[in-house]
């Protein structure tokens, strides 16, 4: 990506407005097949299933079709139809249904997940659950939850104690089983461990409901708008050694930086 110009107020606002523009533009075609009887799933991969919808893949067209009339310069980075250059130095990096899993099981824990990035990691993202109307925002200033008309500002959780934490991770056989052991070093220290939740337990974390999330494996789109929302919420998301986690892999989102230093403690002790 290409260095951009400090952005202005207005741009802000702009990049805002067309974040929730997309949300609102996917919203519609997610909820037309959530709980439908003609939800079909089909496989992405020969081995194993690793599912994937019309409603995916229409969510992320009605979002590229957006983008085109508003910010044509800017790239693009989307699940379903990969990479599309830009000139302006900015990327949208899109998950259409984040938890398709989640989605075709009927459970409310998947998502919508669309981040504005520059080189240096997201400045706005949202993760939007159109089902229980809930759309998590953070950046430029503001880490909020648009609920039933009622706007809340959200703030991660400041329990410093891992005998008091709460983690998630979305799939118990988390990564490698390197990973997997790493992670049940810190799951045995924690007081409750949950699993399936997808972007939803990212959202928690924002929300001050939730401490920790672990996992591995994950792509640049699952992971750009939560760590916007978490950080503007006051949290820190890393990769496992502490480093920047926007391109995804191993990742570790905490509510406060105390907590996420005994994590990494506990996951690099192997």
């Amino acid at each position: 990506m290409h260095p951009h110009p400090a952005l202005t107020l207005r741009d802000q606002t702009t990049l805002i407005a067309t974040a929730h523009a997309l949300a609102d533009a996917a919203a519609p075609v997610t909820l037309a097949g959530f709980r439908s009887p003609a939800l079909f799933a089909d496989t992405k991969t020969e081995t194993g299933f690793d599912p994937v919808t019309e409603a995916d893949r229409g969510a992320e067209r009605a979002m590229r079709a957006l983008l085109a009339e508003l910010r044509p310069l800017d790239a693009i980075i989307g699940e379903e139809y990969g990479e599309s250059d830009g000139s302006s130095g900015l990327t949208w990096v899109l998950d259409p249904i984040d938890g398709t899993r989640g989605y075709i099981s009927g459970t409310p824990t998947w998502g919508t997940l669309i981040a504005v990035s520059d080189a240096r990691g997201p400045l706005f993202g949202l993760i939007d659950q159109p089902w229980t109307g809930e759309r998590f925002a953070g950046g430029f200033g503001e880490a909020t939850l648009l609920h039933a008309q009622t706007r809340q500002t959200l703030r991660t959780k400041g329990n410093t104690a891992l005998d008091q934490a709460i983690l998630f991770t979305t799939f118990p056989e988390i990564g490698t089983p390197q990973d997997r052991a790493a992670f049940g070093r810190v799951a045995a220290q924690c007081r409750l461990t949950r699993y399936g939740m997808d972007c939803y337990a990212y959202a928690l974390v924002a929300a001050g409901q939730v401490d920790l999330v672990i996992e591995a494996g994950l792509n640049a789109y699952d992971i750009a708008a939560p760590i916007a929302v978490i950080q503007a919420a006051g949290g820190i998301v890393t990769d496992w050694q502490g480093g920047p986690a926007h391109h995804g892999g191993q990742v570790i989102a905490a509510g406060n930086t105390t907590l996420h230093g005994a994590a990494l403690r506990l996951l690099a002790a192997g």
